[in-house]
């Protein structure tokens, strides 16, 4: 007890003074650390500006991507990314469509994945500018590590890295198809139909590629069904468009053909003929074959013999050729239905043989037809603006 008095007494003598309670205030001193904290630490990492100014992406684009790269906390990996796909020789407007559409690309780590990547696709010949172009169109394929394997298997069915790029910008999906489950045997399936290897590099058929075998198996049972012959080429496009879309949507779209007068006749041989229709949606049949029949006059057997005026744009190409082949017979500069033959020409040959012949006669006749194959004409303004001559 006597020997910790001296330490206590030694202790208050030299212990600092305290202040009266009225010149401390613990909550100043508490604004006073927050603030100073506040003050030394970085600003946040603004995702939405940053897709902006430094990726190029449109404001709308990076307020949806923005909520995917919401937890970066500062623009460092980000920054090296960008900087890697630049120096890549990767354009702008591309590292933007990229950016756009896989925003945790920005989040790849350019030592761990990027650059082996890269390396992989230099080992199997390719060079930095294939590289580059590629990148935009493989999108999260381009980081995975399987990227190297499916890419060798695909340029050896499509035959050339150029038909393989025209391929994925078609099917962005090709480079993530499992090549054990799905691609190989869908291959080997196809073969058993006779199709020789050459086709399989056709672009449009790697939409089938990548499907289930089972899916593949089903469009061939209802292709049989339609008469498509195997040996025709009308068989690869009956192929996509039988596998590409379920079989009640397929349902649905001959249902809407029967609804509007079409008889099993009819469909059977428009499908046959091009199998590509069963690809429209419902809303541009309807729209077509009530043009082509209650305001064309064509009869619906003529149609199912010439199945790509289904196929046909009404607003840029079947209405205003139909507006102006009815404006030159009301002004009995020409005498002649719309028909088939007026709606398939190419439009170079279509302005050679119906606007450019009456020019004179009709003065401000090729802008006004320009005007009404963009869509900011309809009919009545066609014949509004030539009445006059």
């Amino acid at each position: 007890m006597f020997q910790l008095r001296p330490r206590v007494l030694s202790f208050l003598v030299h212990s600092p003074p305290r202040l009266p309670a009225s010149r401390v205030n613990p909550l100043s001193a508490l604004r006073r650390n927050l603030s100073a904290t506040t003050s030394a630490s970085p600003s946040p990492f603004a995702a939405e500006d940053y897709l902006v100014a430094t990726c190029g992406v449109s404001r709308a684009q990076a307020v949806k991507a923005a909520k995917k790269i919401s937890h970066l906390k500062s623009s460092s990996k980000p920054d090296a990314v960008v900087a890697f796909l630049s120096g890549l020789g990767v354009p702008r407007s591309d590292i933007a469509a990229i950016v756009a559409v896989d925003p945790w690309f920005l989040c790849a780590s350019v030592e761990r994945t990027l650059a082996p990547r890269v390396t992989e696709l230099r080992e199997l010949g390719l060079s930095r500018s294939e590289v580059a172009r590629l990148v935009p169109l493989a999108l999260c394929s381009f980081r995975s590590s399987s990227l190297r394997g499916n890419l060798d298997f695909w340029l050896s069915v499509f035959g050339s890295y150029e038909k393989l790029l025209k391929a994925l910008k078609m099917n962005s999906g090709l480079l993530a198809a499992d090549l054990e489950k799905v691609a190989k045997p869908n291959l080997a399936l196809l073969r058993q139909c006779g199709l020789s290897p050459s086709v399989f590099s056709e672009p449009f058929i790697s939409r089938v590629l990548i499907r289930t075998p089972k899916k593949v198996q089903d469009a061939l049972v209802h292709i049989d069904k339609f008469g498509v012959s195997q040996n025709s080429r009308m068989f690869l496009y009956a192929l996509v468009a039988f596998t590409v879309q379920s079989p009640e949507k397929l349902t649905d779209k001959i249902r809407v053909l029967e609804t509007l007068g079409w008889s099993q006749g009819d469909v059977l041989l428009a499908v046959k003929t091009m199998p590509g229709i069963l690809t429209i949606s419902e809303e541009r049949l309807q729209k077509n074959v009530h043009f082509l029949t209650k305001v064309a006059g064509l009869e619906i057997s003529y149609i199912a013999q010439r199945p790509v005026l289904l196929k046909y744009s009404l607003e840029r190409r079947l209405f205003p050729r139909y507006c102006l082949l009815k404006l030159l017979n009301t002004k009995g500069l020409l005498d002649l239905r719309f028909d088939y033959n007026a709606a398939s020409l190419s439009e170079k040959k279509f302005l050679g043989r119906f606007v450019h012949p009456y020019k004179e006669s009709l003065p401000g006749l090729a802008d006004v037809y320009a005007s009404s194959c963009a869509g900011k004409l309809q009919m009545e303004l066609l014949s509004e603006n030539t009445k006059q001559n």
